[in-house]
C-alpha cells in the first residue's frame, strides 16, 4: 500500500508567529552613528574640553503598543568613576513624540516636549552634557538609548541617575542604543 503526505499550507503572517519582531524600536539620528566617532558638536565645553555641547537629532520608531511615555539615556560605561558616567536621561517624553531635534538638550533653550524631565547629569547640570573623556584614556563609548515606558515615571525632585534609571528599566518594555565612540 502506497502512503501519501498530504501537505497543507495557510499564509500566515510573520509577525503573529513572533510577537518579538511585531513592535522593533529603533532609533536613528542624523548626528551620531553606531560605531563611528561624534564630532565635536556633540563633545562637552569645559572639563579641559572644547566642544559644542549639543545634544545629537534623534528619531524613533516602532514603539510597541501599551507605550506610555519614552526615556532617553546618554551613558559612558567606559569613564573612570567605577559607576560610568551619565551625560543625559531624558523621562516622560510624552507617547506622541518619536525626534528630538538637535540641541534639545540645552536646558536654557526651552525646547523640551511639554511633560519631559531632564535629571542632572554627572557635570551637575539638568541636561545634555558631552562627552569629555580623560586625555589619554582612549576611546570611550557612548550609548544612547531610547527607552519605550509603559507608564510615565514618579520620580523625586532632585532625583538621582541611579533611581532615574533604576525606574527607566522597571518600566522598559524595550529600548534601541547607538553607541558612538569619542577619545581625547
Amino acid at each position: 500500500m502506497k502512503k501519501t503526505l498530504l501537505v497543507i499550507t495557510l499564509p500566515i503572517s510573520f509577525s503573529l508567529l513572533s510577537p518579538a519582531f511585531a513592535d522593533t524600536l529603533v532609533l536613528t539620528s542624523t548626528d551620531v552613528a553606531h560605531g563611528k566617532v561624534m564630532s565635536k558638536a556633540q563633545v562637552f565645553e569645559g572639563f579641559g574640553c572644547s566642544g559644542g555641547n549639543v545634544s545629537p537629532q534623534l528619531s524613533w520608531s516602532g514603539a510597541p503598543e501599551g507605550t506610555e511615555a519614552f526615556a532617553i539615556q546618554v551613558y559612558d560605561p567606559d569613564a573612570p568613576t567605577g559607576s560610568g558616567w551619565w551625560h543625559w536621561q531624558l523621562v516622560n517624553i510624552p507617547k506622541h513624540v518619536n525626534s528630538l531635534a538637535a540641541g534639545v538638550g540645552d536646558s536654557s533653550k526651552n525646547m523640551l516636549p511639554m511633560g519631559s524631565i531632564s535629571i542632572t547629569n554627572d557635570y551637575g547640570v539638568a541636561g545634555f552634557g558631552g562627552a569629555c573623556p580623560p586625555e589619554g584614556h582612549g576611546t570611550h563609548r557612548y550609548q544612547y538609548t531610547i527607552h519605550a515606558l509603559s507608564k510615565k515615571l514618579e520620580l523625586p525632585e532632585g532625583a538621582s541617575n541611579a533611581l532615574a534609571g533604576y525606574m527607566i528599566n522597571s518600566h522598559s518594555l524595550v529600548s534601541s542604543t547607538i553607541e558612538a565612540t569619542y577619545e581625547r
